[in-house]
């Protein structure tokens, strides 16, 4: 009781003994003790500009005051009780709390709301890409969401999450999370079948490039998708603006452009607007519920990855198949003016340079 009430327990003792005290009436075991305006006054009674200089340390950028000592600083209580103290306002970390919740104050984060300049098409894209995925589902065509998650160091490192284990059964990793410069790091790049809520990942070790992002769709086509769609003629892809995948590089349409020689597919791609890569539904349909699967266990070697991706389920029946990438794909390749010339790119009259149709060669 005296935990959770913060009373005394010499006061709770107190009390029992005068509920249980044989003879009395309720009248006299409810009557108050403490007269009216007894007790210790408050700080603010004895200290009216204590409210105003907590508010000047706690919010300086509104105040206006760049030279406020806690400008660069924690606001934690116990600073906040340091300083007040300091400037005449004597006081503990207790007060300074109960005097932060009367003024309305509580321990708040940050909050992801600011997305910055947003282009004008922006809905107006969302609105194609909703339509083409659709149109190419109607028609029992594929439409494939792509992306690289990120980047995992291999090793004995922390990963972030907890996880059941008996108690003094915890599983020790290293301090400082410095590079393994023999097993280095990994660079899964998925593919999730939007309509079969199937997903491939290439777990790659050396660079996340337009190049490996190719053979990643390349190798999920050959694995995955030319079985589920054996009259398959055109294949939808929505990528992010940037990236290894983005509309810029040169090298993902060349990559794209040998895709379809080889397979014969007409390739459709609806690129998302530049900074909303989270709508990307890869996002919160796989990668997600990876990085819940693998929540703090250790990704000790690259097996370990490949059979913890691969292991992925959810209840609404979410597969994941996963591969080593064992390829070196090197940065800094240039597309030379005549190659890209050779690509037969039909851009759509909406933002051609977000989605286009490249067609096989042959």
């Amino acid at each position: 009781m005296a935990q959770a009430t913060g009373l005394s327990r010499t006061t709770i003792r107190e009390g029992l003994r005068e509920v249980t005290a044989p003879g009395r009436r309720p009248s006299e075991q409810t009557a108050r003790i403490r007269r009216p305006g007894g007790g210790r006054k408050s700080l603010i009674h004895h200290d009216s500009a204590l409210p105003r200089a907590l508010d000047s340390l706690i919010e300086p950028t509104t105040r206006g005051d760049p030279e406020s000592p806690l400008r660069w600083t924690c606001k934690s209580t116990r600073k906040l009780a340091v300083e007040l103290t300091g400037q005449g306002h004597p006081i503990s970390r207790e007060g300074v709390a109960r005097l932060l919740k009367a003024q309305d104050y509580s321990l708040q984060g940050n909050r992801k709301t600011i997305e910055g300049r947003q282009h004008r098409d922006r809905n107006a894209q969302f609105e194609f890409i909703n339509a083409r995925v659709r149109a190419a589902q109607r028609q029992g065509q594929p439409v494939i969401s792509v992306d690289t998650k990120k980047k995992e160091l291999v090793g004995p490192f922390k990963n972030a999450g907890r996880e059941w284990r008996r108690a003094g059964n915890v599983e020790e990793v290293r301090v400082h999370d410095f590079i393994d410069k023999k097993l280095g790091k990994v660079i899964p790049y998925g593919v999730y079948d939007l309509t079969r809520n199937r997903g491939w990942v290439s777990v790659g070790i050396d660079h996340d490039t337009a190049e490996f992002a190719v053979e990643s769709i390349r190798r999920w086509w050959k694995k995955m998708g030319k079985r589920a769609y054996r009259r398959a003629r055109e294949l939808t892809i929505t990528a992010d603006a940037g990236g290894s995948n983005g509309y810029r590089p040169r090298a993902w349409k060349v990559g794209l452009q040998r895709f379809a020689d080889q397979s014969g597919l007409r390739v459709r791609v609806c690129h998302f607007p530049p900074g909303t890569s989270k709508w990307n539904k890869i996002e919160h349909r796989l990668f997600s519920f990876i990085s819940k699967n693998w929540r703090a266990r250790p990704l000790v070697s690259h097996q370990a990855v490949v059979e913890l991706i691969g292991s992925t389920t959810t209840t609404t029946g979410l597969q994941v198949r996963a591969e080593l990438d064992t390829n070196s794909y090197p940065l800094g390749r240039k597309t030379p003016d005549a190659e890209f010339a050779k690509l037969k790119l039909d851009p759509d009259p909406f933002h051609g340079e977000w989605n286009y149709l490249v067609l096989p060669r042959k």
